[in-house]
C-alpha cells in the first residue's frame, strides 16, 4: 500500500497493492494495522454503496457534531471525480479542496477526515461507489454545501450545463451560509 500526499495533509490518497494474473486480481481494501501505520486509524461502523449514472453529482455532504464522520471511499465499477472540501473555520486550508479520480481500474481510495464535506460526480456510463464511515448516519444531523459555490470553485471535469442532483442537494447553501466546524476548538472531532 502506498499513501499519496495531497495539498491538504489530512486528506490522503491510498493506492493498494494489487496482485493480478490470468484469473483476475486481489487486493486488501482495508487492514486496521496497515492503515493505522499510514495515519488512518478509524473504527469503521458502517459501510455504504451507491450506483449512479453519468452526470450524477452527489454532494457536498457532511454531518454536524456529534455525528461527524470520516470516510474511506472507493469505486468498484466505473469512475468518479471525488472531492473533499475543508470546512473547518480557522484551518489554514479552509474552503480548499482535493479532487481525485477514483476508478475500478486504478483502485485508489480517498480518506476524507472529519471536518470535510464530501461529494463526487460520475465520469463513466455508470459507477458503483463504496465507502466506510466511522460514525453512524444520523438524518437530523445531515448537512450540505452547494457543489457549485464560486467561493470554493470546484472544477468537476465533466463540463455539463446541468448535473443530475437530488432535490436535497439542489438546495444546499453556499459555504458562507453553511453550518461549519471550528478548527480551533476541534469540535469536528466529536
Amino acid at each position: 500500500m502506498e499513501i499519496i500526499a495531497t495539498a491538504i495533509p489530512e486528506v490522503k490518497i491510498v493506492v493498494p497493492k494489487v496482485f493480478g494474473d490470468a484469473r483476475g486480481y486481489f487486493f486488501e481494501s482495508w487492514s486496521a494495522a496497515r492503515y493505522a501505520e499510514a495515519g488512518i486509524d478509524c473504527n469503521w461502523v458502517q459501510d455504504n454503496e451507491s450506483k449512479s449514472r453519468f452526470g450524477v453529482l452527489r454532494g457536498l455532504h457532511y454531518q454536524a457534531a456529534p455525528y461527524t464522520q470520516a470516510k474511506l471511499v472507493r469505486v468498484i465499477e466505473g469512475a468518479v471525480l471525488d472531492v473533499a472540501v475543508d470546512i473547518r473555520k480557522g484551518s489554514p486550508t479552509f474552503g480548499k479542496y482535493v479532487a481525485v479520480e477514483l476508478s475500478a481500474e486504478n483502485k485508489y481510495q480517498l480518506f476524507v477526515p472529519r471536518g470535510f464535506a464530501h461529494g463526487f460526480v460520475v465520469l463513466s456510463e455508470e459507477a458503483v461507489f463504496a465507502y466506510k464511515c466511522d460514525n453512524t448516519y444520523m438524518p437530523s444531523h445531515e448537512r450540505g454545501i452547494a457543489f457549485n459555490d464560486p467561493a470554493i470553485g470546484i472544477d468537476w471535469k465533466v463540463g455539463l450545463d446541468k448535473y443530475l442532483l437530488s432535490e436535497k442537494d439542489s438546495r444546499n447553501p453556499l459555504l458562507a451560509d453553511a453550518e461549519l466546524f471550528d478548527f480551533n476548538t476541534k469540535e469536528y472531532l466529536q
